[in-house]
């Protein structure tokens, strides 16, 4: 867990470096295309970690069911629904890539 924070840490201090190194007087600042890559990669590690939590909840309950046939197939779909969110985050998150790699080219 404190790694964790570390990491967290690092990761603002880096961010507050890189906001400090940039003078809007002087036209420094990020381009459209840099600005809309920062904002989709905020989106996406959100929807990751919306995700991941999901299917943590769905394997809890899927262990706390005790064999209740409705609370198992409402963890399973929990489960299924969360990975399904991961697999399309990560395509989409392929495909603005590729997109924004061939705006770039």
């Amino acid at each position: 867990m404190n790694s964790i924070v570390k990491i967290f840490a690092t990761a603002a201090e880096q961010a507050k470096q890189g906001l400090d190194s940039v003078d809007p007087d002087e036209g420094g600042g990020a381009t459209l295309e840099q600005q809309i890559q920062m904002i989709l990669n905020a989106v996406y590690v959100v929807i990751g970690i919306v995700a991941v939590i999901m299917i943590i909840l769905g394997g809890v309950s899927y262990a706390t069911s005790q064999g209740d046939a409705t609370k198992l197939k409402k963890a399973k779909d929990t489960i299924l629904y969360g990975i399904i969110g991961l697999i399309i985050s990560l395509m989409a998150f392929a495909i603005t890539q590729f997109v924004l790699g061939a705006m770039g080219a």
